[in-house]
């Protein structure tokens, strides 16, 4: 989308339309076009603007300040932010920002930031995750196109599985072989991936099939490797034609291993009372369905 409204910029930067309005008057922070009906409309320049004006107001700047900035200044300072205490909900604007610019070295330095705040796992659960779901919105309602998501989410893939390789931890006692994969015509494998990276942190085995796996080729690699755990599921029933089949076909294919389920299919297995699949919701689930005997 080339153009948002204010109230598309109220809900990305949290600014009230009422203060951009008199923001624009006082300071002249933003001219906005207009549409043929006189309504302001707004540029990706006006929301790069307002999101790092934004996250310096929560550090402690003053409008009068920032007004006086450049535009080099203003980026300048946003970036500056890094270096000192960050929230998660300034991490989530900062990589808004970096995201309409496609800027590929803020989204990693701000990355790196946040995973040497809070680690990885806090990081993905507090910061990522969040914000992909406000990107999902942004998408769902014009505001982004597909381009902006997927620049993005290949970056956060690429820290995931870095951080999944580089946990060296041997497996403890007890370990349990747990196999990952998402069926078939399902893309969307940042949770998988993240669930993979929870259970070699807890010290488990993983095989790691992913997204788009067709379930005969599932049950080949179980066959014979054997594991002890399966882990699936899909942000949304869209690529599962017939859900009661693919459960029922999901059941007869493990019939000797606890299958846990995430995401929409945690919602369908639920609802269709499937109690001898396990309901994933979070890692904290995931982290008490992995301690099962």
């Amino acid at each position: 989308m080339e153009y948002y409204t204010l109230n598309d910029l109220e809900r990305l930067t949290g600014i009230k339309p009422d203060t951009i309005r008199i923001w624009e008057k006082r300071y002249g922070l933003t001219i906005p076009g207009r549409t043929s009906t006189n309504r302001r409309r707004y540029s990706d320049e006006d929301l790069r603007k307002l999101l790092n004006i934004s996250v310096l107001l929560k550090s402690g700047y003053r409008i009068s300040q920032i007004a006086e900035m450049s535009v080099n200044d203003l980026d300048s300072n946003t970036a500056n932010v890094l270096l000192t205490k960050t929230k998660n909900d300034d991490f989530i604007l900062l990589l808004l920002s970096a995201m309409t610019k496609f800027d590929e070295v803020a989204v990693n330095e701000i990355l790196l930031k946040a995973v040497i705040m809070f680690g990885v796992e806090k990081t993905f659960s507090d910061i990522v995750f969040p914000f992909l779901d406000r990107v999902g919105m942004m998408w769902h309602t014009g505001m982004i196109n597909i381009g902006s998501e997927h620049f993005i989410s290949n970056i956060f893939r690429r820290r995931l599985i870095a951080a999944f390789d580089n946990l060296n931890e041997p497996p403890v006692d007890g370990s349990k072989k747990v196999m990952l994969f998402l069926p078939e015509k399902e893309l969307h494998e940042l949770g998988l991936l993240y669930y993979a990276y929870i259970t070699r942190k807890e010290g488990h085995r993983v095989l790691y099939l992913g997204q788009s796996t067709p379930l005969l080729a599932a049950t080949e690699s179980a066959r014979v490797w054997d594991p002890d755990i399966i882990i699936t599921g899909v942000l949304s029933v869209l690529p599962i034609a017939d859900p009661d089949l693919f459960l029922k076909e999901l059941r007869n294919a493990f019939q000797s291993k606890r299958i846990i389920v995430a995401g929409a299919l945690a919602d369908m297995a639920e609802k269709r009372k499937q109690y001898h699949l396990n309901i994933c919701r979070n890692e904290s689930d995931l982290r008490k369905l992995l301690k099962v005997k």
